[in-house]
């Protein structure tokens, strides 16, 4: 059994690391709900398994499934890819998953284990129940070995913060500041428990996120860390986009702000694909349960490039097939990260299921250059 600390990460010594630092590998879970993926989660389970392909290539892969999805899973996925049985209720990873954090000094890597209540519990989650998936962290730190912090009453998932791993972080106000998270807390209570479990000195507020983001606007989806100081940002040049100002404001604070180290951030203009809308017969294969945000035809999902996946040495790239954007995706990540190889992926299936590329980095800690 995993031991539970009741000492925060800061004071051990311990940091969140940027997505961009060295990995031990990465953690995923099988889609099957057939009430938010349509025909069964069928198409999408093809999709994970591209991604997971895609990041195997980079650094190892584990991939949750429950025991009715253990044998069509085990068959879907290459043999390098780790497939672990574990119950869950959705493909979240990122959210439901716990913040690995290191220690720089004594090279221990351990875990946080936040609550989650499928994004906003019984005031606008997406689901219910969430039990199973509010597990999934702590069983993830036993399976590792990890110790783990585990708080009792602080609702956060992975996607909604992004850190440069040198006591920077940015989040939106929309999802961490909402009623349905933490409304007990204050929003400086709010940036204490940060400050204090992923070892931070300064946090960065967007306003808000991509628009229609079932999430109440995750950063993971306007926002990327490349590097200390760098950002990819989700941009519109469409001034009647809803999407333009929304950006705009991120782009002003952005442009203002300096970060833990003082420095003024250098931003990347990541532009969001064409309006991704659910058709008539995508709609029709998911099945209608009460209590799960439904999937109508016309829907507008809140496609962003800008929610991809840092391996090593490599970007995994939600792409839309679209004839427009897709491409000018791939030239802007190739000049923001220079030395990475940008790994185009197909996501509408996943993205029609509520998400994107959708993993967690367990992370190493830094090794010490020799002088």
């Amino acid at each position: 059994m995993s031991l539970k600390l009741n000492t925060f990460p800061k004071e051990d010594g311990f940091r969140m690391p940027g997505e961009f630092e060295p990995h031990e590998g990465c953690w995923m879970i099988w889609p099957e709900r057939n009430d938010n993926f349509r025909l069964g989660a069928k198409p999408a389970q093809a999709a994970y398994a591209e991604v997971a392909h895609a990041i195997s290539r980079f650094e190892p892969v584990t991939m949750l499934v429950s025991t009715s999805q253990f044998s069509a899973a085990r068959k879907a996925l290459d043999p390098e890819v780790r497939v672990i049985e574990m119950a869950a209720n959705d493909a979240w990873v990122r959210d439901t998953g716990p913040t690995f954090v290191v220690n720089d000094r004594t090279k221990e890597v351990r875990g946080i284990d936040w609550r989650f209540n499928a994004w906003g519990g019984l005031i606008d989650g997406a689901y219910f129940p969430w039990d199973q998936d509010d597990k999934v962290a702590c069983k993830i730190c036993e399976i590792e070995r990890k110790k783990i912090y585990s708080l009792e009453n602080f609702v956060l998932e992975g996607g909604s913060i992004h850190v440069d791993g040198e006591g920077t972080l940015i989040a939106t106000e929309t999802c961490l500041l909402h009623e349905s998270r933490n409304p007990h807390l204050s929003k400086k209570e709010i940036e204490d428990t940060l400050k204090n479990y992923l070892n931070l000195e300064k946090i960065i507020w967007l306003p808000q996120g991509i628009y229609l983001d079932e999430t109440n606007e995750h950063v993971d989806n306007i926002l990327h860390f490349i590097a200390p100081g760098k950002v990819v940002l989700a941009w519109t040049d469409e001034k009647s986009d809803p999407q333009y100002e929304m950006s705009a404001k991120a782009y002003d604070v952005l442009s203002d702000a300096v970060d833990a180290k003082g420095r003024k951030l250098e931003i990347f203009k990541l532009h969001i694909p064409e309006p991704v809308l659910i058709s008539k017969d995508e709609s029709g294969g998911v099945d209608c349960v009460d209590g799960t945000l439904p999937r109508k035809e016309g829907d507008r999902q809140a496609a962003s490039y800008a929610n991809f996946y840092i391996a090593n040495g490599a970007v995994i790239l939600p792409v839309f097939n679209d004839d427009r954007f897709d491409q000018r995706a791939i030239d802007t990540l190739k000049r923001a990260m220079p030395g990475y190889e940008i790994v185009p992926v197909y996501a509408r299936e996943i993205l029609l299921g509520g998400g994107n590329i959708h993993c967690i980095t367990q992370q190493q800690p830094k090794v010490q250059e020799k002088k």
